[in-house]
């Protein structure tokens, strides 16, 4: 078998007969970018040939596409800065670039987690009852009657009682939809029991680690989802599930890396796995699907039918968590690109329980939003796309170190002004820099209100390239790549595409309700993504309405905030269930509207100027 070494890692390893380099990265856990899941469409995968013989296809002259490159003979390989990602960003503490908010509430902590500490009477010849009947029997004044008992508690019970001379806690979980009691574990008198929050999303992981006695957070972490390597949205992953194993492999992999991101929890706050007792999980319909295993081909197949909509709490150890002796909770979905994480962001940001008709907006791959108030609640999902990450985008990349984050032109050179994250040099450009290039590239006059580059402008930086017109942000002497970075006219049709996908979701949202833009009185936005845009920037390419500033929120990962609530709260877990049974969901490919709505989206801002007025003043 030949051998590959990865550059600059210094990993070796043998590949198996057939297997790709991406195969083979993906079995060590190296990763490489790749936005198609494998079949060789995204061109994002690009690594460096440096001794060798490989069959594969090439790209730009000296990259070898890693999905359908297989090694012929012992090679080197080295994987260029812009197939590469790291976690740094995702960790940074960067300022807010618009008004952000903590909604905050008060409630009493009632976990669905119960615990009680109990002293026991040892057993004797008079009073020899069984071990079980005698917790049960202690445990009466907390509904001893309801109980189920977990079967491992039983294996456990005798050696704990006894080492401990009878003075134990007990666990169990309460699930408030069925009123039913699973006592699972049992440990040491002392011990103060532990919660994880977690969103699960897409394309990041956030964990918090909680004290659920008094509701404090220990600790708090986040990294990329290793599915990430199988395809960069949902749908790439869910075509990866038709392949044998891939369904498990995909399950597999995060849950690892989430088992990794909890110890890392752990040891920050210097607690250990055994006091974990309850996880609680957000995440969009198809991560909760991959994550459980459920079988997600129908979620994008018309029409679009969830395995289930609620799902039941389950022991760690059923779903592959058997250091944790823990249940695991979830939140539940909408419909089939409404889920968990919209649920949770819902609860946190207490728009079901105020006056304000609000849009709720989570950015992202798919994009959805929420409009309603206390009264009446209604979601959909917009096929965004990847544009708003990277994705679709020649330079695009993820919000990694070296990714170009803001963008500034001078109106009269067309010289830009950049500002990368962590202030390395350039290596492409992340969502907030390409909503920020665009509004730029509009406000100089560089673009016309369709996306076309100006023809009659002669700048080194405007000119023709290989895919027709374009913009060189940086050229390659100062980026850290062996090339220019740029801006295409096909980077900004797809951008177009997704902010008009996003507008005309609101519109029709707002029709559906007798509603208009100009009737929202607060627009929240949601996840890491939308606390870095540039309010400014997204109002000018019509990605955000054009409506008083003041009206505009930062809500940050309301997905984790939400999980976190129905960590601590029984009663909050009961209102995920009601929100999500009160979310009327509009299908809008099912709108002949909607299509009329999202072509007059795709100008700069709008087709209709009247919409955004100070767009227009401007």
């Amino acid at each position: 078998m030949p051998k590959v070494i990865f550059e600059p890692y210094q990993v070796t390893a043998d590949a198996y007969p057939y297997e790709t380099i991406l195969e083979l990265a993906m079995r060590l856990g190296i990763h490489i970018n790749a936005s198609c899941g494998g079949l060789g469409a995204c061109g994002k995968c690009k690594v460096i040939l440096e001794r060798g013989e490989v069959q594969g296809e090439k790209v730009d002259g000296v990259y070898y596409k890693a999905c359908t490159t297989i090694p012929l003979t012992d090679v080197v390989i080295r994987i260029p800065v812009e197939s590469k990602y790291d976690r740094k960003a995702l960790l940074r503490k960067d300022r807010v670039l618009a008004k952000a908010i903590e909604r905050k509430e008060s409630f009493p902590l009632h976990s669905p987690l119960n615990w009680a500490s109990l002293s026991l009477k040892p057993p004797s010849l008079e009073d020899n009852m069984p071990d079980l009947s005698r917790v049960l029997l202690a445990l009466k004044p907390y509904g001893g009657d309801n109980f189920k008992v977990e079967f491992e508690f039983l294996r456990k019970l005798p050696h704990v009682l006894r080492a401990q001379a009878f003075r134990a806690t007990f666990f169990w979980y309460e699930d408030p939809f069925t009123e039913y009691k699973l006592l699972f574990d049992l440990d040491k008198p002392e011990i103060s029991p532990l919660g994880v929050a977690i969103d699960l999303g897409t394309t990041t992981l956030q964990l918090e680690l909680v004290d659920l006695s008094t509701g404090e957070v220990l600790a708090q972490t986040s990294d990329y989802n290793p599915q990430i390597s199988f395809g960069e949205d949902v749908i790439s992953r869910i075509e990866f599930c038709k392949k044998k194993n891939g369904l498990k492999l995909l399950s597999e992999r995060v849950k690892e890396k989430i088992h990794v991101l909890t110890e890392e929890l752990l040891k920050q706050a210097g607690r250990s796995s055994s006091e974990v007792k309850l996880f609680s999980l957000a995440g969009n319909t198809v991560m909760t699907h991959l994550f459980l295993e459920l079988e997600p081909r129908y979620l994008r197949e018309h029409p679009y039918v969830p395995v289930a909509q609620y799902y039941p709490p389950l022991l760690a150890k059923e779903i592959g968590f058997s250091p944790y002796s823990a249940v695991f909770q979830f939140s539940p979905s909408v419909a089939s690109y409404v889920g968990g994480d919209i649920t949770a962001g819902v609860l946190a940001s207490l728009i079901a329980i105020e006056e304000d008709l609000t849009l709720f907006v989570d950015l992202g791959t798919n994009g959805e939003i929420v409009v309603g108030n206390r009264d009446f609640l209604m979601c959909a999902a917009c096929s965004a796309g990847p544009a708003f990450e990277g994705g679709g985008i020649k330079h695009g990349m993820r919000a990694t170190s070296g990714a170009i984050e803001r963008v500034h032109i001078d109106p009269e050179t067309f010289e830009p002004m950049i500002l990368t994250i962590g202030k390395q040099r350039p290596k492409g450009i992340c969502g907030s820099g390409i909503i920020s290039l665009l509004a730029q590239l509009f406000k100089v006059g560089l673009i016309d209100r369709s996306g076309k580059f100006r023809r009659d402008i002669d700048h080194p930086r405007v000119r023709k390239g290989e895919e027709g017109y374009e913009y060189v942000l940086v050229f390659k002497e100062e980026s850290a790549l062996e090339h220019d970075i740029v801006f295409t006219e096909a980077d900004i049709d797809n951008l177009m595409r997704a902010k008009g996908a996003m507008f005309a979701g609101y519109q029709m949202l707002l029709e559906s309700a007798g509603l208009s833009i100009f009737d929202l009185k607060r627009v929240f936005l949601a996840g890491t993504f939308g606390s870095y845009i540039d309010l400014e920037d997204a109002v000018t390419i019509g990605l955000l309405p054009d409506l008083p500033r003041d009206r505009f929120f930062f809500l940050g990962n309301t997905s984790l905030q939400g999980a976190k609530k129905a960590l601590l709260s029984k009663e909050k877990l009961l209102e995920l269930n009601r929100i999500a049974q009160m979310m009327t969901h509009v299908e809008l490919s099912g709108h002949p509207q909607y299509m009329d709505y999202y072509m007059a989206a795709l100008f700069l801002p709008h087709t209709n100027e009247e919409l955004f007025p100070s767009v227009k003043k401007s």
